[in-house]
């Protein structure tokens, strides 16, 4: 093993061909098969950065299908902020000829090419790249040897990674050494030699390749600045949820829900909860409520095939006022569609869904960190207002990694409680002049009439009605409680100019290439800037002065542009403002934004040719003037 106080480790003595070259971040997309463990490339990556004080994004498309098959993990580190995974890859790490074949292009001109030579013949007389050919399969063997074969050329990899960007050896060991770790001794030592091995490969054109970043330009760490920590959407919405002080919580699996769902089972017992998987997503959002109902606010979730089944208990959920939070990670559709690629397609069935009128509550986080805090909120508001709480995030979400500070769990933890106090004579589950708040069962009421449990409409005692003006008076009571919550949000995120000829708007996890692109067109001279919707309904109030102020909003969102051309948020903006400068920016590749497609779309709508066709253009890295 390479000693972390070796001259030839990251750090020490110069690389030998000289002083490695400064950068200030790198896109790496690696090629390859799901089976040969390439996403532990990455995260190992990730990991690294958020330890090394480096800001990191990841991007992963893996197959749908059991048996596996083509997949890639794309990780983007760098100082300084990174927005978004990188439209274009500076390093192709191809596995096979396929990765090769169908990932080529993405490599930017002047990139580097490493190839596995055991299964890889690049197109003769391509002199686009720099090209690195390693037999990674036989020299994993020969370092591993025994029965394990090439099962370790992915660590393999990440030793070559290692030394071509100088990163830490002692850190990247112990990282390894923690995912390993519960298994058998002889794994964590394959693991090393692999790391080893790949780390000192001889090659002599890889000895032109030493890279080091940049140091961080950022102002000292103050007194009891908090460390940072790296992980992935999922998981920092289970997190988010126990922090909120839920504890109670129902479902059923699906892809790509199913983490959630798996690290709360493990989690609720250890604060006194509970989660059910159940048998279906009916009984599983039924479950819930019925949690909720005792007093506990609850949480279910899933994708958008799940969600449509949860539609009917959702609408009692509504109508009984409710609360519980509903997560929805969507994915393609429709149908079972493309389960393990990208989507925004849920939000018309997220806001409208149930039969009859059920006006309800929508968030949708726009990056890791907000997953953390985004789920803290939509339990804030589900307990004030007594509603369903849905939130939206996304494929892209769910496996992205990326680094934030630690969050202060002292100052947020919420103690989960349940008011069995008694009620007053003239307690009412369900007043006209005020929001609900529901007598968990077990709670006494002075006046001994205690609400009904069914779903029909309901009076003020909760007890069914046919009434036609207290069905009136209970709908208009649902509706005000949420313009209420309405006009407390405050304004979204807008960053850029004041007015001028762009408003680009967008929604969940495509806020960093939003952003991103937001400062391309200003830099091309448009007077332009970003806005970013957290809450999507209700809207914040006071919407229509902001779009007032520029020429066109574009809308950008990964669903379909419909029979009428606007995305399923760009519709409901022209419905509820009925602005005509209103436009979309929509695909339903299955794969999240370029910042470039942006840059395009912003271009095609405002008439800048020039911006309309950036699509393409090389990522301006600095490897790229290395």
């Amino acid at each position: 093993m390479v000693s972390p106080n070796s001259p030839e480790t990251p750090g020490g003595a110069a690389s030998p061909s000289g002083a490695a070259r400064s950068i200030h971040d790198v896109v790496i997309r690696l090629a390859g098969n799901s089976q040969d463990g390439i996403q532990s490339i990455g995260g190992f990556l990730a990991r690294l950065a958020g330890r090394s004080d480096q800001d990191i994004m990841t991007y992963m498309t893996i197959p749908s299908t059991i048996s596996g098959g083509p997949s890639i993990f794309q990780v983007r580190m760098g100082n300084g902020d990174i927005l978004s995974a990188g439209d274009r890859a500076d390093m192709l790490v191809a596995f096979y000829q396929h990765s090769y074949d169908s990932h080529i292009s993405s490599l930017r001109p002047g990139g580097v090419l490493v190839y596995d030579s055991d299964h890889v013949k690049p197109a003769e007389g391509d002199n686009r790249f720099t090209n690195v050919a390693i037999p990674i399969t036989t020299a994993t063997v020969e370092a591993v040897g025994g029965t394990s074969k090439d099962k370790g050329k992915n660590i393999f990899v990440l030793g070559l990674i290692a030394r071509i960007f100088d990163l830490d050896v002692a850190k990247l060991a112990a990282l390894i050494k923690e995912r390993f770790g519960g298994k058998d001794e002889s794994i964590v030592r394959n693991s090393m030699l692999a790391f080893d091995a790949g780390y000192a490969w001889p090659q002599n054109n890889l000895r032109d390749l030493f890279f080091r970043f940049e140091a961080a330009d950022r102002a000292a760490p103050v007194a009891g600045a908090r460390a940072q920590i790296t992980t992935d959407g999922n998981t920092a919405l289970a997190y988010g949820l126990i922090a909120a002080g839920v504890r109670h919580g129902a479902g059923y699996p699906i892809t790509p829900w199913s983490s959630i769902m798996e690290t709360l089972r493990a989690e609720f017992p250890k604060y006194n909860g509970l989660f059910v998987q159940c048998e279906d997503e009916i009984a599983a959002v039924s479950t819930a409520l019925g949690f909720s109902y005792s007093g506990r606010l609850a949480i279910t979730g899933s994708a958008g095939p799940g969600l449509s089944l949860k539609m009917e208990a959702l609408g009692w959920a509504v109508m009984a006022e409710m609360p519980i939070i509903v997560i929805n990670v969507q994915r393609g559709g429709p149908s079972t569609g493309m389960p393990t690629n990208v989507e925004q397609s849920d939000l018309m069935q997220a806001i409208y869904g149930s039969h009859g009128d059920t006006p309800r509550v929508v968030l949708a986080p726009k990056n890791v960190e907000d997953c953390f805090y985004i789920a803290i909120e939509a339990a804030r508001i589900a307990r004030e207002y007594s509603t369903p709480v849905l939130v939206l995030t996304d494929m892209g979400l769910s496996s992205r990694i990326e680094a934030f500070e630690e969050p202060d769990l002292a100052k947020l933890m919420v103690e989960a409680k349940t008011d069995l106090a008694e009620r007053p004579a003239d307690f009412k589950p369900y007043p006209l002049d005020r929001i609900t708040q529901h007598a968990p069962p077990g709670a006494r009421i002075a006046s001994g009439k205690y609400p009904v449990v069914t779903g029909l409409e309901h009076d003020e005692m909760g007890h069914p009605t046919g009434s036609p003006k207290l069905h009136t008076q209970m709908t208009a009571k649902r509706r005000e409680k949420i313009k209420a919550l309405a006009a407390t949000l405050p304004a979204p995120e807008l960053v850029g100019d004041q007015g001028g000829d762009a408003l680009l708007v967008t929604w969940g996890s495509s806020w960093g290439p939003g952003r991103e692109a937001i400062g391309r067109v200003r830099a091309a001279g448009v007077k332009a800037a970003h806005m970013h919707l957290r809450h999507v309904h209700p809207l914040p109030n006071g919407l229509e002065q902001s779009f007032a102020r520029y020429k066109k909003i574009v809308v950008a969102e990964l669903n379909d542009e419909g029979l009428y051309g606007f995305g399923q948020l760009a519709m409901m903006l022209r419905a509820r403002y009925a602005n005509p400068a209103i436009v979309s920016v929509t695909k339903t590749d299955g794969l999240t934004f370029k910042v470039s497609e942006l840059v395009a779309g912003i271009g095609k709508h405002i008439g800048n040719a020039a911006l309309e066709s950036s699509v393409g253009s090389a990522n301006k890295s600095a490897l790229a003037k290395a």
